[in-house]
């Protein structure tokens, strides 16, 4: 599937007040995750709740072109039989990750562990992206890239290491794919591998490897996190549950505060405290939500939330908090747009390197929505005067986050928004559309 090939413009309209119960889609890093771990555990893996987006199932096939068999046995409830640590086959063809950045990072890194070559395409998206700050220390560990795009973009092909070398990693950013990749190929070394983050990131390759029965010491190191890794397990098989995701809960959450009247209860919201950034945010502007029956699910925190709609107020959001909402910042700058006053969102310099360049992305819907903003740097500043124009058309660059974004904000702008494409849309969440009309939503 080649996102963005058949462009599905698609338009937001006021309508009324949203209202009843939703469950959003399975966790997406979770997800490729246990597809990961299904192949890296000696036989049969059980996965329930696995979100079926693009993204994800492209790593299931490539798990399959490297020795995994799998299986969907029914709707969110899947099967892996992994060949296990060090028993990997070359694939025979490239492995096209479509847009699934994640799912192609943490690849390299289980890769990058094992004495196979493979190639790494994906669409045009992907082929911006650059992957340097993946293959740089998976090249310490004794990986070879044998072929790139300029500046280390995709089609890549690299040659995994057949006895690779533990290392000890400083991550330049706080990137749970930086980590993971390194983490990945260190399953395979001899000896330990260590990464060290400055800042922490989100945690789910960390508890996955205890979940398979890999070693793993998490400790604090300054104002970050040092995680050691004994390499070579014996990693076991273990059933998954994926959560509900957070970065997809965004949207409906940000929905219910901007529509007026709206009262929503978001099920099973996964509120591990590393990626639960932009509730802290919201509810620093003034959301009314409120967290329901916390409980654990497949070992991450999870909870229901209560969401009603809010006058918001601007806030000013430290550059520490973006690792625990990377991904809602598209989002947030809606909020913003509706809320009174100044929001501030500091430290965004990897939204320059996402699907899109999001920062330029974001900047230039919220100029298509008539919303007054600067870039400053790497921050973004936004001014909310409670009840943005609208009636823009906004380009996505093949985002599945800034189409969502903006058909969200056009539920409650003076006047409809429309976003270029969402074909791109199920690449995360591929129930988006019905799922927010069962609220309410109006979209044509």
């Amino acid at each position: 599937m080649s996102i963005g090939l058949d462009p599905a413009p698609l338009r937001a309209s006021r309508g009324s007040a949203l209202s009843g119960r939703f469950r959003p889609p399975g966790d997406k890093s979770i997800s490729h995750r246990a597809f990961l771990f299904g192949l890296l555990a000696r036989g049969e893996t059980t996965v329930e709740g696995l979100l079926e987006g693009d993204d994800v199932l492209r790593t299931g096939r490539a798990c399959e072109a490297l020795g995994a068999q799998v299986e969907r046995l029914a709707p969110g409830r899947w099967r892996i039989r992994g060949p296990g640590l060090g028993a990997l086959l070359p694939p025979r063809e490239p492995l096209d990750f479509g847009n699934a950045g994640t799912g192609s990072r943490l690849m390299m890194g289980v890769v990058g562990g094992h004495g196979v070559t493979a190639t790494f395409d994906g669409d045009a998206s992907l082929r911006k992206r650059p992957m340097n700050r993946i293959l740089d220390p998976l090249k310490l560990m004794g990986a070879e890239v044998l072929s790139e795009a300029r500046g280390g973009r995709c089609p890549i092909t690299l040659k995994g290491a057949r006895d690779p070398a533990p290392i000890l990693y400083r991550t330049p950013v706080a990137s749970a794919q930086i980590k993971s990749a390194v983490l990945l190929a260190g399953l395979n070394a001899r000896g330990i591998t260590t990464v060290i983050e400055a800042e922490a990131s989100r945690d789910h390759t960390e508890k996955m490897l205890v979940h398979f029965g890999a070693e793993v010491t998490v400790a604090p190191e300054g104002t970050g996190r040092r995680i050691d890794l004994v390499g070579r397990p014996e990693l076991r098989p273990r059933p998954v549950v994926v959560p509900a995701d957070p970065s997809s809960a965004a949207f409906p959450i940000v929905a219910t505060l901007i529509v007026p009247g709206s009262d929503i209860v978001v099920e099973g919201v996964m509120t591990n405290p590393l990626r639960s950034g932009l509730l802290t945010t919201l509810v620093e502007m003034g959301a009314d939500i409120a967290i329901l029956d916390r409980r654990l699910e497949g070992g991450e925190e999870v909870a229901d939330l209560r969401v009603r709609a809010s006058a918001l107020t601007g806030v000013d959001v430290p550059a520490l908090r973006a690792p625990s909402m990377i991904d809602e910042y598209p989002i947030l700058a809606v909020a913003a747009a509706f809320a009174r006053g100044t929001t501030r969102m500091r430290g965004l310099h990897e939204l320059r390197v996402k699907e899109s360049d999001r920062l330029a992305a974001v900047a230039a819907g919220l100029a298509a929505a008539g919303v007054r903003h600067a870039v400053e740097g790497d921050d973004l500043v936004v001014e909310g005067d409670g009840a943005p124009a609208g009636g823009g058309l906004v380009a996505t660059h093949l985002d599945h986050r800034i189409a969502m974004s903006f058909l969200v904000m056009g539920l409650a702008s003076r006047q409809p928004m429309t976003v270029d494409d969402t074909a791109m849309i199920a690449t995360s969440f591929p129930a988006f559309r019905p799922a927010m009309e069962r609220l309410g939503a109006t979209f044509g």
